[in-house]
C-alpha cells in the first residue's frame, strides 16, 4: 500500500514520484499532453451492484469538478462491465456481478484492467482491480454414484481409486481433503497429482463376505479449506460378488504416449494391457477411465476389449501439453487394477522403416492362451533420432498385440482368446512407423490360421420351440423339426438329438413323443386328446461328437389344438324320464316374459364351444323364441286365453365348429295362472319314443329283479321250516327238559305250584296311533289251546287256555290271560 491506504486495501502508483522536480513533470506534460497513473483495487467476489470499489478522484487526487469537465469516462475492451465510475462522487462501484471462477478459472491471482479517460487536457489512468476468491462453491462430484462391483476374495490392500471431486474455488478455499463414512472393509488414503490436484482411494482392509453382506452403501464426503467449510457427498455403491479372487494386474503402473496436435479423430494414442490369472469369463478383462475430470472425456475413449485409446475430440498444444487418464482395469468378477497413462503432446524422412521376420507360427490353436508368442519381428530404421525411433502397431481390431523386448526386435503375441468359430483366419498387418514428421512407415502383412477345438456347444436359434398339433392325430406323425448349430468343425460339429428323461403327469415323455437322432424331427407316438391333456412340454438335448462331448438344452411346448369332437351338452332343462318337467306361464305375461334359459356346455373350446340356440319345433311358433347366443326363452306377444296350455318347444344347440355338432332338448311350457290346470291338462302328455323305450327297460329290469328276490325268499322260508321241523321232531323224541319262556312284566297272581304251570300272564302289546292296517282296531275278545309239556313230568301233557282283549282306546294295551286246564 502507498500514498495513503484507501478501503478495499487500494493502491495507487504514479509514473512519477512525489520528490521529483515539478519543472521535469510540467515538461513532460507539456510534451505528451498526457497524464498517466496506475491504481489497483483489490474486492472479493460476488459483491451487490453498486457496492463501493474505491474512491478514483481521490486516489487519482482529482476534485469532482474536473472528473465532470473532463468528462470523465471508463474504457474497456471486454463486453461486460463490472465496474461503473460515479463522477458526482468520484467513487468506483461494482457494475455487474463478478464470478472469479467464471471470470478467470483456476489462474490466481485474478484480475482485470481498464481506462479511466479525461479530456482537456487528456489524461489516461489505468485501474487494475484484482478480483479475491470467496469460498462459495462447494466441491462437487461428477458423478451421482460410484459403482463397484468387488469379489468377496479381494486381497486385503486391494486399492479401489475413487472419482474426484471438483471445486472451483482456489487457494484455501479449494478442495483440502476427503472422508469415507465409517465402516468395517474400507480405509480412505488420500494422493495428490504432480499438479497437485487431489484424489482418494479405497483400501480394502478386510475382506468381504457376500453370504453375510452383499451390497455395501457408502459415502465419500469432499470438504474445503474455506470458512464457513463447504463439502460435497457422492455414494459409493459395492456390490460383492463371489468366487473371483484374481485381480488383474497392469504390465505397467504408468503408461506414456505422445500424440501430435491437431490430430485427427480415432487416432491411435496407445494400447495398455492388464492380464487375469482367473480362468474363463472370470479372466475377461475390461478397460475403462476411472476419472475424468476437465473434459477429458471428450478428448479420448479407449476400447473396451483390447485397451485401446484412441482420441475422439480436438488436442491442443497450447491449451494441454500433457494428458493424465487414469485406467481401470476389470474383470468379470468385479476386481479391479489401476494404472496411469500419460499422453504427451508434440508441437516430418527419408528412410522408411526395414522389417524383417525371424519367426512366424501358424496355425495356432483357438485356445491358445493370451499372450502366445506367434511371431518375431526385427524392424530397423537407418534414420536417427527421433527419425529412427520406430513403433510397431497392428491395423484393425485385432486380437493380437505387439511386445518389444530387445532393442530393434518385436514379439508379435495374442492379445486375447482366439475363436475359431468367429474368425477362422487373420490377416494380420503390422505396421512400423518411424518418428519422423511426417512419418515413414512400413506394412507386412501375416496369415494366420486358427485350428479348430471342442470348446462350443450347439446351440439352438430359440430358447423354447412352439408346434401346434391337432388332437386326434395320428400316431408317427411329424410334430416338428428343431435344428441346432455348432460352430466347430468335422466331428466336433456332429449334433444328435435326445429327448431328456421326464415326465408329464404321471406318465413318461417317451411315451408320447420321440425324435430322430440324426434330424432331429420331432413324432408324435400316440394319438392326442385335447380333452385330456392341453400342451406338452419336454427337453431335447442336442450333443456334438467331441471327446468331452458338449451339449445344450431347449425347451420344446407342444400345444394340441382343439377339434370339434363333442356335442353340446345340455344341463338344464334336465330331461328326466321318470317325472314331467313343465315351466309355468301365467296368461297374464307381457311381450318379453322370460320363461326360462336353456343352458349347455361344450367340452371343447375356442369357436368350437361357441353356443348357438334355435327353436326347432313349437307348438304355437308365433308365441316363443329363443335367444341365439343366451338361450332365453321369451314370448314374443300377448298371452292371451286362446292360447293351449300345453306348449312343446324343441329347442336345437350348436356349436361352431366345422363341422357343428348339435344336441336338442324338449322343454315343456304350461300356459296357466295354477298349479291344478296344469296338472290336469298335463297327465295325459306323451313321452316320447325314447323315455318309452327307456321305461320298457327299467320295468323289465325291475321285473326280473323282483323274481329273483321273490324265489330267494320262498327257498329260504322253505329251509328254515325244514330245519325247525328237523329241531322239533329231535327234541319231542329227547328225553331233556323243556325251559320255558316267561315273558317280560308278568305277574304271579294264582300262586306258585309245583309241577303245573297254574299262573296268569299279561301281555302288553303296543301298537302305533297311526297304522291304518292294523287288525286290532276295535275290541275283540278271543280264546286259543296251546298245549305244554311239563318240564316236572316225562310224556305228560298239560292244555293252557289264553284270552286276550284289545280295548278300543288308541293306546290301550293289548291283555292276554291264561290258565291251566286239568
Amino acid at each position: 500500500m502507498a500514498c495513503g491506504i484507501p478501503p478495499h486495501t487500494r493502491c495507487v502508483k504514479w509514473r512519477f514520484s512525489c520528490g521529483q522536480n515539478w519543472m521535469l513533470l510540467f515538461f513532460l506534460f507539456y510534451l505528451n499532453h498526457v497524464i498517466s497513473g496506475h491504481i489497483r483495487y483489490s474486492i472479493p467476489e460476488e459483491m451487490k451492484k453498486g457496492s463501493l470499489i474505491g474512491n478514483v478522484a481521490q486516489d487519482l487526487g482529482l476534485d469532482l469538478k474536473r472528473l465532470r469537465s473532463g468528462r470523465a469516462r471508463i474504457v474497456t475492451g471486454e463486453s461486460i462491465q463490472y465496474t461503473e465510475l460515479k463522477t458526482d462522487k468520484g467513487t468506483l462501484v461494482v457494475n455487474e456481478r463478478i464470478d472469479r471462477e467464471q471470470l478467470c478459472g483456476d489462474v490466481t491471482p485474478c484480475s482485470f484492467s481498464f481506462e479511466v479517460i479525461l479530456e482537456n487536457p487528456m489524461e489516461l489512468h489505468q485501474v487494475t482491480v484484482e478480483i479475491t476468491d470467496i469460498n462459495d462453491h462447494s466441491p462437487t462430484f461428477k458423478r451421482d454414484s460410484i459403482q463397484f462391483e468387488i469379489s468377496e476374495t479381494a486381497n486385503t490392500g486391494a486399492r479401489f481409486p475413487l472419482a474426484s471431486a471438483e471445486d472451483p474455488d482456489v487457494g484455501v478455499n479449494g478442495l483440502r481433503e476427503y472422508f469415507l463414512t465409517e465402516n468395517d472393509n474400507f480405509v480412505l488414503k488420500q494422493k495428490s497429482n504432480a499438479d497437485g490436484k487431489k484424489y482418494a482411494e479405497m483400501v480394502l482392509q478386510k475382506p468381504l463376505d457376500r453370504e453375510t453382506n452383499p451390497n455395501l452403501i457408502l459415502k465419500l464426503i469432499a470438504v474445503d479449506g474455506g470458512t464457513p467449510q463447504r463439502s460435497g457427498t457422492v455414494n459409493i455403491d459395492i456390490n460383492v460378488l463371489d468366487a473371483n479372487d484374481n485381480a488383474p494386474l497392469f504390465n505397467q503402473s504408468v503408461y506414456k504416449a505422445t500424440v501430435m496436435e491437431n490430430a485427427p479423430r480415432d487416432t491411435y494414442v496407445t494400447t495398455v494391457n492388464a492380464s487375469d490369472a482367473d480362468f474363463g469369463s472370470n479372466s475377461i478383462v475390461t478397460y475403462y477411465f476411472s476419472d475424468l475430470n476437465g473434459g477429458l472425456s471428450d478428448l479420448f475413449r479407449i476400447d473396451e476389449t483390447n485397451g485401446r485409446i484412441l482420441i475422439t475430440g480436438s488436442v491442443d498444444y497450447e491449451k494441454d501439453r500433457k494428458f493424465d487418464l487414469r485406467i481401470e482395469a476389470k474383470d468379470q468378477g468385479g476386481l479391479t487394477d489401476s494404472s496411469k497413462v500419460i499422453i504427451e503432446v508434440t508441437d516430418v524422412n527419408d528412410n522408411a522403416p526395414i522389417m524383417s521376420v525371424m519367426s512366424f507360427t501358424s496355425p495356432v490353436s483357438e485356445d491358445s492362451p493370451p499372450g502366445t508368442t506367434i511371431g518375431i519381428i526385427n524392424v530397423k530404421d537407418l534414420d536417427s533420432g527421433d527419425n529412427g525411433k520406430v513403433a510397431c502397431t497392428i491395423e484393425k481390431n485385432a486380437p493380437f498385440k505387439i511386445k518389444s523386448n530387445l532393442r530393434n526386435y518385436y514379439t508379435l503375441v495374442t492379445d486375447t482368446v482366439l475363436d475359431r468359430e468367429s474368425v477362422s483366419e487373420y490377416n494380420i498387418t503390422v505396421v512400423a512407423t518411424d518418428a519422423g514428421i511426417p512419418p515413414l512407415s512400413t506394412k507386412r502383412t501375416f496369415n494366420l490360421k486358427v485350428s479348430d477345438v471342442n470348446d462350443n456347444a450347439p446351440v439352438f436359434s430359440q430358447d423354447v420351440y412352439n408346434a401346434f398339433i391337432p388332437e386326434n392325430n395320428s400316431p408317427g406323425v411329424s410334430i416338428l423339426t428343431l435344428r441346432a448349430r455348432d460352430p466347430d468343425e468335422n466331428q466336433h460339429a456332429r449334433i444328435s438329438y435326445i429327448v431328456e428323461d421326464g415326465k408329464i403327469g404321471a406318465t413318461s415323455v417317451s411315451e408320447y413323443v420321440s425324435i430322430n437322432a440324426e434330424s432331429g424331427v420331432i413324432h408324435a407316438v400316440r394319438s392326442f386328446d385335447y380333452e385330456q391333456i392341453k400342451q406338452l412340454i419336454f427337453i431335447v438335448k442336442a450333443q456334438d461328437g467331441g471327446s468331452p462331448p458338449l451339449s445344450s438344452n431347449v425347451t420344446v411346448k407342444v400345444m394340441i389344438q382343439d377339434q370339434n369332437d363333442n356335442p353340446p351338452q345340455v344341463l338344464y332343462p334336465v330331461q328326466t324320464g321318470g317325472s314331467l318337467v313343465a315351466e309355468m306361464v301365467p296368461r297374464s305375461a307381457d311381450v318379453g316374459y322370460l320363461v326360462t334359459k336353456v343352458v349347455a356346455v361344450d367340452v371343447d373350446s375356442g369357436q368350437n364351444a361357441w353356443l348357438s340356440y334355435k327353436l326347432q319345433k313349437a307348438t304355437d311358433r308365433a308365441l316363443f323364441e329363443v335367444g341365439l347366443q343366451n338361450g332365453e326363452i321369451r314370448t314374443i306377444r300377448q298371452v292371451n286365453d286362446k292360447d293351449v296350455v300345453k306348449q312343446r318347444l324343441t329347442v336345437i344347440v350348436e356349436d361352431n365348429g366345422q363341422p357343428s355338432r348339435s344336441a336338442t332338448v324338449i322343454v315343456n311350457v304350461a300356459v296357466a295362472d295354477s298349479f291344478p290346470e296344469v296338472l290336469s291338462e298335463f297327465t295325459d302328455f306323451t313321452h316320447d319314443k325314447e323315455y318309452n323305450d327307456n321305461l320298457t327297460f327299467y320295468l323289465v329290469l325291475a321285473l326280473a329283479v323282483v323274481s329273483f328276490l321273490f324265489i330267494t325268499c320262498l327257498v329260504v322260508i322253505i329251509s328254515v321250516k325244514i330245519y325247525r321241523w328237523r329241531q322239533s321232531r329231535i327234541l319231542y323224541h329227547s328225553s331233556l327238559p323243556v325251559i320255558p319262556y316267561y315273558p317280560p312284566r308278568y305277574s304271579d297272581t294264582l300262586g306258585t305250584g309245583t309241577g303245573t304251570l297254574q299262573h296268569v300272564y299279561n301281555y302288553e302289546v303296543c301298537r302305533t296311533n297311526d297304522s291304518r292296517k292294523s287288525d286290532c282296531k276295535f275290541g275283540r275278545a278271543g280264546s286259543q289251546n296251546v298245549l305244554i309239556m311239563d318240564p316236572s313230568s316225562t310224556g305228560t301233557m298239560q292244555r293252557i287256555q289264553c284270552e286276550k282283549s284289545i280295548l278300543d282306546e288308541p293306546d290301550s294295551p293289548l291283555e292276554v290271560r291264561c290258565k291251566v286246564l286239568n
